[in-house]
């Protein structure tokens, strides 16, 4: 049951992605600077991003799950709250610290730093579920 909740969990925080870049893409697109085509679409919109973005997310479910078996959280508010605080506590901290030594633009950190904190929570939601 571990590994279905890890990939339902994983597969939910992608589609929570899917839905947050979808409605912000065009204030993400202006303060990424991700060179676009003519048709407005970002020139790396390929599959790799996206596989990139699930393997990633299935990691983040993957040790979520841990910090929650060790860490005994059985309720689904509980699993919601630890993976806000991972995404708040460890995740945006961290891309913020990167975007800075990038100079990139701190809208980017809002948005992208936004999806970190919503990420792990919808992942602690789901785990919290099973």
């Amino acid at each position: 049951m571990t590994i279905i909740a890890i990939l339902v969990a994983a597969i939910a925080s992608f589609a929570g992605g899917a839905a947050w870049y979808m409605t912000l893409s065009k204030q993400w697109l202006e303060a990424s600077e991700v060179p676009t085509g003519p048709d407005g679409a970002p020139l790396n919109s390929g599959p790799t991003p996206h596989v990139v973005s699930f393997v990633a997310q299935l990691l983040v479910a993957i040790m979520l799950r841990h910090i929650l078996e060790a860490g005994d959280v059985e309720s689904v508010f509980g699993s919601a709250l630890s993976g806000f605080g991972v995404g708040l506590f460890f995740i945006a901290p961290w891309l913020a610290m990167n975007y800075a030594y990038s100079a990139r633009k701190p809208k980017l950190i809002v948005l992208d730093g936004g999806y970190a904190i919503l990420g792990p929570t919808i992942i602690g939601f789901v785990l919290g579920l099973f």
